[in-house]
């Protein structure tokens, strides 16, 4: 137990919940902008999934291939792939107005089943899993060994955290299109009449949805893992969900919900690596229980935007 407070106990597992939180903060900050605008992507589980395999294929190929840089071709192969499901989804729920839950799941279904179709494929029934060299990870502070463990992360962390997240607070608040956005996902009829295009906008923030909640996956194949397995994704797509609720649609919050989830999800791998006597399945139902009792306490009486799972049709 007094493991638990010992100070390189507590650094590892800030460094481990920066690279734990990093997927979720590229899901839920795509799931962020396609919500903003009106629009329910029920299909981001799925298509993290499928950024995660394409990443990973993609990669694998240009490996074989002898293509230096083919970790970053497989990243932007995992948000091309994105981007055509945000595509499709946006079909689907905007300019023919199907159900969004319905659309969604419907989204979820095909890039999985596309995902492990094509696992078969390219794969086959291999013995031994394929594998390539993940991203490396970077350590600015290494001059400061106690503290190092902290700042030893992957590139896509700190773009995730330095980046991203500053970026995406500034286009929804500080630009034009931010406002549009916002415009368009609370009144889009006031929106339209003051000469924003509403299904424009709606495609420009799912298929950026599309393309963030991919590499979202493709971070957890290309980075973390090294590998494409069936069970990589785990549910991060609807915790992701979950997120943007309880960050009420703000970046800034979204991040810390992400903290929020990734801190307990690396603190119940270290308790039952220090001999914790209790059943493994409590430990890793741990975060999802933490995120389901956050949401339900900061989503009491959230503020939804306006057009929230409404289609729109101009008269």
């Amino acid at each position: 137990m007094s493991e638990v407070f010992e100070v390189g106990f507590i650094v590892s597992l800030i460094g481990a919940t920066l690279r734990v939180a990093t997927p979720l903060v590229y899901a839920t900050i795509g799931e962020l902008f396609t919500e903003r605008s009106g629009v329910l992507n029920l299909g981001i589980e799925g298509i993290m999934f499928l950024g995660g395999f394409t990443g990973f294929a993609v990669a694998f190929g240009a490996s074989e291939a002898g293509i230096e840089e083919y970790l970053w071709v497989g990243l932007l192969a995992a948000m091309a792939a994105g981007v055509t499901m945000g595509l499709l989804m946006a079909f689907l729920s905007v300019t023919l107005g199907v159900n969004q839950h319905v659309s969604g799941l419907g989204i979820t279904l095909l890039s999985i089943g596309l995902s492990l179709f094509g696992n078969r494929m390219v794969f086959g029934q291999r013995q031994v899993l394929p594998t390539v060299e993940p991203f490396s990870q970077l350590s600015p502070a290494r001059a400061i060994e106690s503290i190092e463990p902290i700042f030893q992360q992957y590139a896509l962390t700190y773009i995730a955290f330095l980046v991203l997240i500053p970026l995406s607070w500034w286009i929804l608040f500080r630009t034009t299109f931010g406002l549009q956005l916002r415009a368009v996902g609370e009144n889009p009829e006031a929106a339209d009449a003051a000469g924003v295009s509403v299904f424009r906008t709606r495609y420009i923030a799912l298929s950026a949805g599309g393309a963030l909640m991919a590499a979202g996956g493709a971070f957890l194949s290309l980075a973390q893992l090294g590998a494409f397995s069936p069970g990589i994704i785990a549910g991060r797509g609807w915790v992701s969900i979950a997120l943007v609720i309880f960050a009420r649609w703000h970046p800034v919050r979204a991040m810390w919900g992400a903290l929020l989830f990734g801190g307990v999800f690396a603190l119940q791998l270290r308790l039952q690596t220090i001999g914790f006597d209790l059943p493994f399945e409590l430990f890793l139902a741990l975060p999802y229980l933490v995120t389901i009792a956050a949401l339900a306490i900061a989503g009491r009486n959230a503020n939804y935007p306006g057009a929230y799972l409404k289609p729109y049709k101009r008269e």
